[in-house]
This record gives structure tokens, C-alpha cells and sequence, in this order.
């Protein structure tokens, strides 16, 4: 079985905590079955809920930014809590139609032309795959959390959660190429009373569909070269 390590690195939440612990997490990806390639070491996410109480409440709006910039998201991967706002500045100089439909928040911001912008709440927890209508090259993730305290991947191997308050929470984790039953494995409860190391925590994955998506009406995409570019 191919067994390969994965840093993941923080990416921190809206926590303004000045006292608080850390959860330092070790993370391997496991691919079960042979594939078109390895797995990707990147992107996977971990976040905190409270274990033993009501989840936080919602918090305050906070605004992040995903450009349209040379026919690609920027960034094409964002975590964020639930509840945040997303603007999708068009820096393009021509249309785009940003899109999602199948998980997560669904939306359909239209077309709109280079220097405009448009702005999404995610005022639910999901993940959400967004294209745009025009240019089939252009797709994003982004995955809306439960939580203040929360850590996405990097090419090395640990994660850290930062100032997250004393107590009990349960740990959640999401891939994109996971096997769902190794997402729910991957959970588990966690005390924090002091600063604290978990791992390794192996997580299966699985191929990937390489196949091209449609547009938002259900239809390939017209790849028919127009005059002008756009």
C-alpha cells in the first residue's frame, strides 16, 4: 500500500483569544487502490466543534476575496468559517459567470464584466465546487466550517490549531479524495487543557474522477474559438 506523508499547515480562523491552547496534528494519506497518480498532499482540512456544549454561535460576517484573474480563481482553494462573506472581483478584461450547484452553497452570480464584482454569503457549513459558465479551465473549492478554529494542509506533515479555549471538542477532517468512512474514522474527541499532539492519522483516498464537468446548464461547453477572446 502507498503510504504518503502530508505536513498540514494552519491556515487560522477568526479566534481573537489571547490565552488559549494548541492541537498539533500528524497526518499520512493512504491511497487504497491504484490510480492515475499519487494523491495530492495539499488541502486537507481540519476544525474544532465544542464536545461538550452548544456549537459556537455564528460569527460576525467576515470578507474574503476570491479574484477572477487570467482565466483562473485566485485563490482556487479557501477555508473559511460559516457565515463568512466571499467577493469575486472580475479582474479580467472580459465576462465571467461564476457558478455552484452541486453541494455546499448553491449560486448563480451571472455575468458580469471585467472590474465588477460580486459577493456570496456562505451561511451554511459544505463544501462548494465553483466553475465558471464561460471558461470550463476555471474551478474552486471552498469549504465553509462550523467553527473559529480550523487548519488546512501543506506539503509537510503537521497541522496546528492555535488559541483555541480550554475544554473538550471533537476533531472533524475533510479531503477531497477521501474515502467518506475514512473521514468519519478520522474523527475523534479531544481535551484541551494543556497543548496537545495527535497522530498520525491516516486518511484513505481514492482516485480521481479526471473527468471535465458541464455548465451550469447541464451541457458540455462550448469550446468554439470567438472573436474577440473572451
Amino acid at each position: 500500500m502507498f503510504l504518503l506523508c502530508v505536513t498540514v499547515a494552519v491556515q487560522f480562523g477568526a479566534a481573537q483569544n489571547t490565552a488559549g491552547f494548541s492541537l498539533t496534528i500528524d497526518t499520512k494519506l493512504s491511497q487504497v487502490r491504484a490510480g492515475s497518480g499519487k494523491p495530492e498532499a495539499g488541502q486537507v482540512v481540519f476544525w474544532l466543534t465544542p464536545a461538550d456544549s452548544a456549537p459556537d454561535p455564528v460569527p460576525p460576517s467576515q470578507h474574503f476575496r476570491v479574484e477572477q484573474k487570467d482565466k483562473k480563481f485566485r485563490p482556487d482553494f479557501l477555508v473559511i468559517p460559516q457565515g463568512s462573506t466571499v467577493d469575486f472581483p472580475n479582474l479580467d478584461p472580459w465576462f465571467h459567470n461564476v457558478f455552484s450547484q452541486f453541494r455546499g452553497k448553491r449560486f448563480d452570480l451571472g455575468l458580469y464584466q471585467a472590474g465588477a464584482q460580486r459577493s456570496v454569503r456562505f451561511d451554511k457549513a459544505g463544501v462548494s465546487f465553483l466553475f465558471c459558465n464561460i471558461h470550463p479551465e476555471m474551478t474552486a473549492i471552498i469549504v465553509a466550517v462550523d467553527s473559529n478554529y480550523y487548519a488546512i494542509s501543506d506539503q509537510s506533515g503537521l497541522a496546528r490549531i492555535t488559541n483555541v479555549p480550554p475544554g473538550r471538542y471533537k476533531l472533524h477532517a475533510w479531503y477531497r479524495d477521501a474515502v467518506p468512512e475514512s473521514l468519519d474514522a478520522a474523527e475523534r474527541t479531544v481535551l484541551l487543557d494543556q497543548n496537545r499532539t495527535l497522530g498520525p492519522i491516516t486518511i484513505q483516498t481514492k482516485p480521481r474522477d479526471e473527468q471535465g464537468h458541464k455548465n451550469k446548464y447541464g451541457q458540455n461547453y462550448d469550446v468554439t474559438p470567438l472573436n474577440p477572446e473572451y
